[in-house]
């Protein structure tokens, strides 16, 4: 599938699940049951949890391994509230195409869609820092979203997620939060464990 199709399938299947669980007119930031949406929050708590995939804490665990798995898990999780608060941004003024196309033609999207590195090639902190300006953007009043997307490909491409592996895992994890929704986790009554 070209990488076109790719993005355009993830954003289609966003919008379904947005709808899905949060009713249809989202966009508007609340939920139909009148719960106040933040995107942006949304993606900084993501990438707080991204941080403790690495050993960045100087007290504790200080020589570990990252936690490989768990950063790819932690990626695709930032990338739904990208793409959420994508559009919420866009609704009403543009369809899915524009919005794929705005998207592919962004600042790192070739390189992304190329190849990912060996998080292990990296430094930790360098990694972190990337994380923490896309914590930053997020946390104040002025987002620029061709900006968040080029952080985001830079720390995904770092991380070792290319735009095939984030396709991969994303659909797996799209399936898992639509079973989760059918099966009591907004209400707080979904098992983590069956059997």
């Amino acid at each position: 599938m070209e990488n076109y199709k790719k993005v355009k399938e993830m954003f289609l299947m966003q919008q379904a699940l947005n709808d899905e669980t949060n009713g249809v007119g989202w966009e508007d930031g609340y939920t139909k049951n009148g719960k106040l949406i933040n995107w942006k929050r949304c993606i900084y708590m993501e990438c707080a949890e991204l941080i403790d995939s690495f050993a960045w804490k100087h007290w504790k665990n200080i020589s570990a391994a990252p936690d490989v798995n768990n950063i790819v898990i932690e990626i695709v999780d930032i990338w739904h509230f990208v793409m959420s608060y994508i559009l919420e941004q866009y609704y009403g003024n543009k369809d899915i195409d524009h919005i794929v196309s705005d998207v592919t033609a962004v600042s790192g999207f070739a390189e992304f869609s190329s190849y990912a590195y060996d998080v292990r090639e990296y430094s930790i902190y360098e990694i972190v820092n990337d994380i923490e300006l896309i914590i930053h953007e997020t946390s104040g009043f002025e987002l620029q979203i061709g900006e968040l997307l080029t952080d985001f490909f830079r720390v995904a491409i770092k991380c070792g997620v290319s735009l095939d592996i984030l396709f991969a895992k994303y659909i797996g994890k799209n399936v898992l939060n639509k079973f989760r929704q059918n099966n009591g986790y907004k209400e707080g009554s979904y098992r983590k464990i069956w059997g």
